[in-house]
């Protein structure tokens, strides 16, 4: 979660300095160019100070929520966020494993899965030996969680 608060943060850095240094020097020069109303410029320039402004709305806004995460809630016998849980496929007979972390973090193909996606909201609340059905764009499909290590267990 350090890493995940640590890109968000140097994300919002960079575009406050964008907004604050870069952008104004660009709207100075396209200023300079004379009539504002047909000058691509400037509006240019204007879209991406809005489209900025709304980026860096949204990295608040996720600072904010990151920074609410108690791990004292977070249950130490269920999954949840931060959990790295081994399931059984029963229909290709195999184990697969995920850790469950947040939506920035998420990558399938290194098996990092967000816990506001469809596998991890199947899996939320679940304990080892439960079974979760997990319904993806190919269809239903029936787990049983073999093993559960919880975010506490891997901080120690």
């Amino acid at each position: 979660m350090i890493d995940v608060r640590k890109k968000l943060q140097d994300e919002l850095n960079q575009i406050e300095y964008q907004l604050r240094v870069e952008l104004p020097k660009e709207i100075l020069r396209a200023r300079e160019h004379g009539d504002l109303s047909e000058n691509a410029e400037y509006k240019s320039a204007k879209e991406r100070q809005a489209f900025l402004e709304g980026r860096k709305a949204q990295l608040q806004q996720r600072l904010a929520s990151l920074s609410l995460i108690n791990l004292d809630k977070i249950p130490r016998d269920r999954v949840a966020y931060g959990s790295r849980v081994v399931l059984y496929d029963y229909e290709e007979d195999k184990e697969i494993e995920y850790r469950l972390v947040s939506s920035e973090e998420s990558d399938l193909s290194r098996g990092l899965i967000s816990v506001t996606s469809p596998i991890g909201k199947s899996l939320l609340g679940k304990q080892v030996g439960e079974e979760a059905q997990i319904v993806t764009p190919a269809g239903r499909k029936e787990y049983e969680i073999r093993s559960l290590v919880t975010i506490h267990e891997l901080e120690e």
